[in-house]
């Protein structure tokens, strides 16, 4: 007779992030009784901040950021799916991905997470503000400078969300971040992305410094001083009914050069599984039954969840509950940049933030902030080799 099989899984607190893992591992265990799953959550920082290897010592499930991906196959902290799934499962995983979202867990030739939820900075507004003011959407960078000054406007400021806008900068001028081996970026584009994003940034106010994507969207629920956030990770949860106070609804970004729109970082999380989980089998099957498109596009998406799999964007239900979140911000998805994911980027991505932060805060020398973060980017290329 078997023995009851207990894993233990980490995720991070937030609505979308706990509640569709704990529906799940419920339903799997109510279809495999001897099977438990039990889910703690960190705070959105530490999910970002711990390393995945301190995690995979006390945990058997991970859900993680794909920036991990090269420190994953250097340490070997957690296992590569291709060595335990089937071809046609993860053929259907890469060609049913939203934008990058599979690639961004495949690094060394190997699989190293599942892509179950996908994400990247995209707008959001209160519509019920708009038509109090009378206001349309910002289409363009001046649009949005010119809501921004009466008020009307905040976004995320934090190291880490100053970092990603700043790469939207960057990809929306026409050049990507960290394509060269010591520059982070070149001299021209990083000066205008820095001073546009520091023009904007002086429009709005100081608390949004020290705010996250969530705080920012539980301020323009929870008040009705904010009307428009042009870039945030979005949170599908905001736009469905009976979820926060007020409602939000979500957008494609502006435009910088009146013919495409912004080019957000992806992010989403993934699945991962530890290298030193004890029931490894169950714990592939229960990986492979939440990124499977059933469960993506209905438990996982109808518990909060922010499915990775592209049939449960492009379905009609799905966008019924979300007031059309799926189908307004894919376009977004499909064009976001995938950040580096080398072994030593977390270091950089870790400490590059806080020099763009600081230079919004308060003002400086472009040409000098670049400097800095081009030694930062230095470091963390010799740590490749650490």
């Amino acid at each position: 007779m078997l023995d009851n099989i207990t894993l233990k899984g980490i995720t991070w607190n937030h609505s979308r992030g706990f509640v569709p893992m704990t529906a799940t591992a419920q339903r799997f265990a109510e279809l495999n009784p001897l099977v438990n799953i039990t889910w703690e959550k960190r705070s959105l920082q530490q999910f970002a901040d711990l390393s995945i290897q301190q995690l995979a010592e006390r945990y058997d499930l991970l859900v993680i950021d794909h920036p991990w991906a090269g420190f994953a196959a250097k340490t070997g902290s957690i296992l590569p799916f291709d060595k335990y799934l089937s071809k046609s499962f993860l053929q259907d995983q890469e060609a049913n991905t939203v934008g990058h979202s599979y690639e961004s867990y495949s690094y060394d030739g190997h699989q190293w997470a599942l892509a179950i939820d996908a994400a990247t900075p995209v707008a959001a507004s209160r519509p019920d503000l708009f038509k109090k003011y009378g206001l349309e959407l910002p289409k363009t960078y001046n649009d949005l400078l010119a809501l921004a000054k009466r008020g009307l406007v905040a976004f995320p400021a934090i190291p880490i969300d100053s970092l990603m806008t700043f790469y939207t900068f960057c990809c929306s001028l026409g050049e990507d971040p960290c394509q060269q081996e010591d520059k982070v970026i070149s001299e021209a584009t990083g000066i205008k992305a820095l001073q546009l994003y520091r023009e904007l940034a002086q429009n709005i106010d100081v608390a949004c410094f020290n705010k996250n994507p969530i705080q920012i969207y539980e301020t323009m629920t929870l008040g009705d001083d904010i009307a428009y956030c042009p870039f945030a990770y979005g949170y599908s949860n905001y736009s469905r009914n009976g979820y926060a106070r007020q409602l939000l609804h979500f957008h494609d970004m502006i435009t910088l050069n009146g013919s495409s729109n912004l080019r957000s970082s992806l992010g989403g999380t993934g699945i991962a599984i530890s290298s030193n989980c004890k029931h490894v089998d169950i714990a592939m099957q229960y990986a492979q039954f939440v990124a499977s498109p059933a469960c993506q596009l209905g438990l996982y998406t109808h518990n909060g969840g922010q499915p990775g799999h592209l049939t449960a964007w492009t379905d009609a239900q799905t966008n019924q509950i979300t007031h059309n979140y799926f189908a307004n911000t894919l376009p977004a998805l499909q064009r976001a940049y995938l950040r580096p994911r080398y072994f030593g980027h977390m270091f950089f991505q870790d400490h590059a933030g806080d020099m763009v932060r600081n230079y919004l805060m308060n003002g400086g020398d472009e040409r000098e902030v670049l400097k800095q973060m081009d030694d930062l980017y230095l470091q963390s290329k010799q740590k490749v080799q650490a």
